[in-house]
């Protein structure tokens, strides 16, 4: 068993494949994503708008405003986006919504389901001071603090 110091310092394993599944896959990303670099690209050419409703029509228990606050998007700038989802996002607009299908897709390995992530992503969190992870997704540092509590999960080490 790993101690918690060590956990906390393991890199957090990469989801890109789950993560592309959630975005639409090959479909709608108009590519295959099989790692990091894969993703990184994809992300910096800006993510298709479709994949954005895609993945919001993925979501079982969060609703829009869960969501919208997570991505960090405004519901306006949502709806302008499901309006013209030929319009690919911006570059800071695709790596938050990566990010978060990267955490969902992470936690509902975890988790056992999506349903069980999602809910763990709207519940505050011990580990977490009483924060809801969904909460910490707003920032880089937030969502890193989360993908370290998930690793810690995973390895049963955390607080």
């Amino acid at each position: 068993m790993h101690g918690l110091a060590e956990a906390a310092q393991m890199p957090f394993v990469k989801e890109p494949v789950r993560a592309s599944s959630l975005l639409g896959g090959k479909r709608l990303l108009k590519q295959a994503v099989h790692d990091g670099l894969d993703a990184h690209r994809l992300i910096a050419a800006g993510l298709p708008g479709e994949a954005l409703s895609y993945l919001e029509g993925q979501l079982t228990v969060l609703d829009a405003i869960a969501f919208e606050k997570a991505i960090g998007m405004s519901l306006r700038t949502l709806q302008r986006r499901r309006a013209d989802p030929g319009q690919p996002l911006s570059v800071e607009q695709s790596g938050r919504v990566w990010k978060f299908a990267e955490i969902l897709a992470k936690a509902t390995e975890i988790m056992g389901s999506q349903r069980d992530a999602e809910e763990w992503l709207n519940e505050p969190a011990i580990g977490l001071n009483g924060h809801k992870p969904l909460d910490l997704l707003t920032t880089s540092a937030g969502a890193e603090l989360v993908e370290t509590f998930l690793g810690q999960i995973e390895y049963g080490v955390y607080v």
